[in-house]
Formats: C-alpha cells, structure tokens, sequence
C-alpha cells in the first residue's frame, strides 16, 4: 500500500510509530470485514405465504449451508413493500440484513410523490432470484369464464366489474392498469393491505377478478375455485399449458 502523503515529512520514530499505528488500522479493519460471523436476516417486504415469501424461505437454508451461518426470514410488509424496504435501505450496511424485493420497490419510486427510500443508490443488487408470470384470473361467482366476456361486460358497464390487488403500485395492480389501457376499460380497483386478503375475497367472491403469480393461481383453477382467463407473459406457462396469454386472446402489448 502508499504510505499517505502527510506520512512523508515526518522522521525517525515518529514514522515507525504512525507506520504501526496505521498497520494496526488495516488489521482491524481487516478483522472487520470477515463475513459472515453471524445470523444473516432476510427482510420480506409481504406477508407470509406470498410469492416473495416462499423464495426466500427456499433460498434461505441454502444459503445458511453454505455461509455456515443462520438465515432467517423476517416478514415485514405494509404500503406495498415500502415499509419492508425502506427497513433494510436503514439497516446497517455490513451484510447482515438482506432485501427479497420484487420491482415494486422501482414502481413505488415513480408512482409515490415521497419514497423514503432511493431503489438504486440505496442497495447494492446481489442476484436475480427467480422471474415470476402472473394470471388473470376470476371468481367463479362473478360468472365470467373468459377474457371476451369480461372485456364485454366491463365495457358494457364502465365501473362495475371490481378487481383487486395486494396494494396500490404491486405488480398485481399494475398489470391491471396495463391491461385497462390496451383493452380501453374501466373497472373498479380494490387495493388490499397484502395478498392474504385479497386473495380471500377473491375466492369469496367480494371482488370480481385479479392478477395472481402463477404458481399461487394454477393450484386454485385446478381445485375448480377460480377461472383461468389469460396469462400475463410472452408465452404460454408450463404450469399452466392450456391457459392462453393475452396476445392469443387478442389483447397486444400486456406482458
């Protein structure tokens, strides 16, 4: 290493004695920067059983193999993942509290006038976990079976078909908002404090129709207690082959 610069005009002893001093600084820092020495936590900014939530309980026992040392996972959710976030953007920046986040976090930047936290300078990106597709799906009480009859019966009556989601600015509600625009309809949103009651109302019937990641979707149309109308990627999904995407149905531009 250099020897810093106000090190140079001093003689003699006292440079042996900064030279050990500084040496000593190194060490410790050293010392300091021996990672992981303890239990790392995984921050969820949803609530349990959430698709967020079951990556990081998958990911988390891997990875305490191979830190040799605890990961827990801690739920934190609340204002569509902005709390849990904004929880970890002030943590102690030494490793120890990590973020399972989703793109909420880039949305709730540009949709809310104040974010308490910044998504990129705020946290230093680790890995891609995992590339989730969500379904529309709808109630069977509704009485929609498919993505013509519910283009027809929202425009048919602007406001009346209600949808939900985990919150306001979730990928859940955005996708809906996208799909509104290209298809020019009006619906009426319900924005719920976490999946876990949205999804409950959503299979009670108390709102009509909604976006749900795949995997939580598939499991409830095969049980015969949603109806499938149309998934949200590029392609077909191999959980759920016979489920069109929105292209097929005639709707471009909703990915």
């Amino acid at each position: 290493f250099e020897i810093p610069k106000i090190l140079v005009c001093i003689t003699g002893m006292k440079i042996r004695v900064a030279l050990a001093g500084l040496l000593m600084t190194l060490a410790t820092v050293s010392l300091a920067q021996v990672w992981p020495a303890q239990t790392i936590k995984i921050i969820v900014p949803f609530t349990p059983g959430t698709g967020m939530d079951t990556i990081a309980r998958t990911v988390a026992p891997k990875l305490s193999e191979r830190l040799g040392q605890p990961v827990v996972v801690h739920n934190v959710p609340g204002a569509s993942g902005n709390i849990g976030a904004d929880s970890v953007a002030r943590a102690n920046p030494d490793g120890y509290t990590l973020l399972m986040g989703a793109n909420t976090m880039l949305m709730a930047a540009q949709l809310y006038k104040k974010v308490p936290f910044n998504p990129v300078d705020d946290f230093a990106s680790i890995s891609m976990v995992a590339h989730g597709t969500l379904m529309l799906v709808a109630s069977p009480k509704s009485g929609i079976k498919s993505m013509q009859e519910l283009i027809a019966l929202a425009k048919a009556k602007p406001g009346f078909v209600s949808y939900g989601s985990p919150g306001i600015g979730t990928p859940h509600h955005m996708a809906m908002e996208l799909f509104k625009s290209e298809a020019q309809l009006t619906m009426l949103h319900v924005p719920y404090k976490g999946t876990s009651g949205f999804v409950q109302d959503l299979l009670a019937g108390e709102v009509m129709v909604g976006f749900l990641p795949v995997h939580v979707a598939q499991n409830f149309v095969s049980a015969g207690k949603l109806v499938a109308l149309a998934v949200g990627g590029a392609a077909r999904h191999p959980v759920a082959p016979s489920v069109a995407t929105f292209q097929e149905l005639g709707v471009n531009g909703v990915n």
